[in-house]
């Protein structure tokens, strides 16, 4: 009995060291882990700013083939690798029918045009696109959208006639026709296309890149937009 006690007895510092040197241990740990947060912290922060980085550029080469500038709190990330003067984002089929009537000395002649065409709405990179990511939000700079170009599918003639000594000259036919695609243009602004592709832009990056801060587009030279 007497050597159990004491065995007991023994146990019991032994017991209080060890729980000692537990706590010791927690504290230094604890304490190298605030001591080195920040560098951690920042470290963390600077490799999932890249990470959206590198989710930009993807997004940008699958929507226009093209690799911008991208910067990460103002330092350079990636350089732009491939120059682009274009980003169409989205099209439409327009239809215009334009008339000419002419009347000399009581002869009258009569063009009516019907076209058909492609307009293309999108951005015009002459002046660079820029990304700028942080880490409270992503600023990307580029001008407003316009009306690319148009694309003639075909022209139909709806009217073709001469009169008895006025006559119909080359020169009105290709006048006629040089109007179609300005009429198309213009179609294609008052429907709205440059605005809707802004907002196009902005949903399909928010869609492939799924970013944790705000995207943010801003567009330079408002008054030249169409």
């Amino acid at each position: 009995m007497l050597k159990s006690a004491n065995s007991g007895r023994v146990t019991w510092p032994t017991a209080l060291t060890l729980v000692a040197l537990i706590v010791a241990t927690m504290v230094i740990v604890i304490f190298v882990r605030l001591e080195t947060w920040p560098a951690r912290t920042a470290r963390e922060s600077t490799a999932e700013l890249e990470r959206l980085g590198k989710d930009l550029r993807a997004a940008f080469i699958d929507i226009a083939n093209l690799q911008p500038r991208i910067t990460i709190n103002n330092r350079v990330y990636m350089e732009q690798t491939k120059p682009v003067s274009e980003l169409a984002i989205m099209s439409r089929r327009i239809e215009v029918e334009h008339e000419f009537l002419h009347t000399w000395v009581g002869s009258s002649k009569r063009v009516k045009l019907h076209g058909t065409f492609v307009a293309k709405a999108g951005f015009d990179l002459q002046q660079d696109l820029s990304i700028d990511i942080r880490p409270k939000e992503i600023i990307i700079q580029l001008p407003h959208a316009q009306i690319l170009g148009v694309d003639q599918e075909h022209v139909d003639v709806l009217a073709f006639e001469n009169g008895l000594w006025n006559r119909i000259s080359g020169q009105d036919l290709q006048d006629e026709l040089s109007m179609l695609p300005q009429l198309a243009r213009k179609r294609a602004a008052e429907a709205g296309m440059p605005a809707e592709a802004e907002r196009t832009l902005q949903r399909q990056l928010e869609e492939r890149i799924h970013p944790p801060q705000p995207l943010h587009l801003i567009f330079r030279n408002a008054e030249k937009r169409e």
